[in-house]
């Protein structure tokens, strides 16, 4: 008769298999993702080459400076709201075949000029174009910035 305790031995979890499952998880996960940088996009806004087009006797130009101010013609808009800009549109007999052009500075926000679009669109007038300078324009204006301009 054996009358000795059973020695019981405790459960032991190894974990160098769980380790390397983990690992292999772990290289997969890394190949099969992919990792998407989000990047601003530096834009430099347009200068044309082409020549100055002549004006129709039919076009307006809307024009929209930094600070959000609009102007008509280089008449000042008061109301620089949506509705604003419409009713000086209707005022000035905009339609359906007047050119609207878009002078924009190149520091205005976005939404400024989508506003004026906006505006375009509810009066009616269906042609809208942007201005832009010229190259030698542009490169005269950023000649005189680094020389001290006038």
């Amino acid at each position: 008769m054996n009358f000795r305790k059973r020695r019981h031995d405790e459960p032991e979890i190894n974990l160098i298999p769980f380790i390397d499952v983990l690992l292999v998880v772990l290289i997969f996960l890394m190949l099969s993702t992919t990792f998407n940088q989000l990047t601003q996009i530096q834009i430099t806004l347009p200068s044309a080459d082409t020549e100055k087009q002549s004006a129709a006797a039919d076009t307006l130009t809307l024009g929209i400076q930094a600070d959000g101010r609009y102007s008509l013609n280089q008449q000042a808009l008061s109301p620089a709201s949506v509705a604003g800009i419409q009713a000086a549109l209707q005022a000035a007999k905009a339609g359906p075949q007047t050119v609207l052009v878009i002078a924009a500075d190149q520091n205005v926000r976005h939404q400024l000029v989508v506003s004026a679009m906006e505006a375009a669109r509810r009066s009616g007038m269906s042609r809208v174009t942007f201005a832009a300078q010229s190259s030698a324009a542009a490169k005269d204006k950023a000649s005189d910035k680094r020389s001290g301009g006038k």
